[in-house]
This record gives structure tokens, C-alpha cells and sequence, in this order.
């Protein structure tokens, strides 16, 4: 007699397509295939820039090689600038991030759960939202100077009306089965709201940041180029200026390791903090 199903998911399984892990729906990849394919991600086109780069005959100006890459890297290492404008562009996306974090979240929790919050604001963050950051530089510097605080602000309002409608939407697909089953047991509005909804939400409000975190990173480069002395965007666009290809690169892919590492970090806390939304069936 056959043995009966372990889970729900090995029951409703297509049989057709049991012979191929790489393409079930909605289940968990084997670590060691994770692992795998995350690291083919990166390494292939790196391999094929070292490839074109080594027998495509480019003009270094164009696209230099790897190796040059990483002897501007080093040199720029040595000198302790590439230090200095990390630190000075992790500070501005930091304090923006966190900003953005401290208000946005609040108020998406409040619109997507009332429909007074969200009827009252939502109107106001749909039309700013559509209006490009980087318009309000000129005002930025009006009203706040050319020091670090129209950088941040930059950063914030770039932000801050795109993650609070996201968390909204989070918000607002919650079961009402959840809170009417909170209201059955006696709890309060603060209870559901607190001990019910945000819970559940959790895991959508840090994918949430860790997506528009990346907003940031892109803004952080406009944002330098309102008198800064030092960050990575200024380094790309000085580099740029003198047809520095490959201290470009070298920007770049610090910006893109620093995002990873945050992306890796993010994936971290939802699967360390929210254990209970990564189960399977």
C-alpha cells in the first residue's frame, strides 16, 4: 500500500514535473542549487566582461578591463579616498533610509488599515510620488543650503511617499478573517492593530524597505552633486569628467556589492524575525 502524502503541496503536486526541481512553483530551492545559481548570477557577467574585454579589442576608455578595474580600486584604496566617499555616501543613504523608515512605516500601517488615514492622504502621496526627486534640488538648496541636509532631504522625499504606499498595500490585504477573529476573542482596535496586523505584515514592511532602498542608493548619487566634497557619486562624476572609465566601475560596483550586502541582510532579518512566514506547508 502506497504510503499517504507528507504535506498538502505533495498531494496538489504536478507529477509531470517532479523530475525538475528548477522549475517547481512556490517551493524552496535545495541550499547547495541556491547556492549555486546565486553565485552563477554574478560570476557569469563577470565572465563575459573579462571575456569581451580580453579578445573584443574595446578601447580601454570604453569598457576597461577587470584588471584595471581593480587596479583603480586599489590605488584608490592606498590613497584612502574610496574609503572616505563610501562612509560619506553609507551616512547620507543611512540617515535618509532611517527617516524614511520612521515615518513611512507608521503611516502606511494607519492608511492601509483605516480608510479615513488613506482616504485622507493617499490623494496628497499619489500626486508627489509621479514628481521627479530631483526636481526639488533647486528648492532644496533655496531653502536649506548646500550642506548635508538637502542631501538627506532628498533621499527622504524620494523615498518616503513610495515605501509609505507599499506598506499600505501590505497593510490593506490583510484577512479581516484575522481581525474579526481578534474582535471575537475580545480584543481591542489597539490589539488587532498591534498584536495582529503588523505581525503579519512584517515580512512585506522589510521587503519593502529593502526594495526602495535601492531608490535611495540611486538618489544618494543626484543628491552629491549638490556641493559635495566627498561620496561615491561624486567620485563617478569627477571620473567621468576626465574620462576616468574605470574609477567609474570602480563606484559602481562598490554601490552594487554595498546593495547586495544589504539585500542578503534584509532576506536575513525576515527569515530570523518572521520565521513563521518562511514554513512550508
Amino acid at each position: 500500500m502506497n504510503e499517504p502524502p507528507k504535506s498538502i503541496r505533495e498531494f496538489i503536486r504536478p507529477r509531470k514535473v517532479n523530475s525538475s526541481v528548477f522549475w517547481q512553483i512556490a517551493e524552496e530551492l535545495p541550499p547547495r542549487l541556491n547556492t549555486a545559481l546565486m553565485v552563477t548570477s554574478i560570476a557569469l557577467p563577470f565572465s563575459l566582461w573579462w571575456a569581451i574585454t580580453t579578445f573584443g579589442h574595446i578601447d580601454t576608455k570604453f569598457l576597461p578591463s577587470p584588471a584595471q578595474v581593480a587596479t583603480a580600486f586599489t590605488r584608490l584604496w592606498s590613497t584612502g579616498e574610496i574609503q572616505k566617499d563610501t562612509l560619506a555616501s553609507l551616512w547620507r543613504v543611512g540617515v535618509g533610509a532611517l527617516l524614511v523608515g520612521l515615518f513611512s512605516i507608521p503611516i502606511g500601517v494607519l492608511m492601509g488599515s483605516f480608510a479615513s488615514i488613506r482616504a485622507l492622504l493617499e490623494p496628497l502621496f499619489g500626486l508627489v510620488r509621479y514628481m521627479p526627486a530631483p526636481a526639488f534640488i533647486p528648492l532644496l538648496i533655496l531653502y536649506l543650503g548646500i550642506g548635508e541636509e538637502p542631501k538627506i532631504t532628498l533621499i527622504f522625499i524620494g523615498v518616503f511617499f513610495f515605501n509609505s504606499l507599499m506598506v499600505m498595500d501590505t497593510v490593506k490585504f490583510v484577512p479581516k478573517e484575522l481581525i474579526e477573529s481578534t474582535y471575537i476573542l475580545g480584543g481591542t482596535r489597539r490589539s488587532a492593530l498591534l498584536q495582529v496586523i503588523f505581525p503579519h505584515v512584517l515580512p512585506g514592511i522589510l521587503d519593502a524597505c529593502r526594495i526602495n532602498l535601492a531608490a535611495a542608493w540611486q538618489l544618494v548619487i543626484v543628491s552629491e552633486l549638490i556641493a559635495a566634497t566627498e561620496g561615491l557619486g561624486r567620485r563617478i562624476s569627477v571620473a567621468g569628467r576626465f574620462l576616468k572609465t574605470d574609477e567609474i566601475f570602480v563606484g559602481l560596483i562598490v554601490i552594487g556589492v554595498i546593495g547586495l550586502s544589504f539585500d542578503l541582510f534584509f532576506q536575513a532579518m525576515i527569515r530570523v524575525s518572521c520565521k513563521w512566514a518562511s514554513q512550508k506547508m
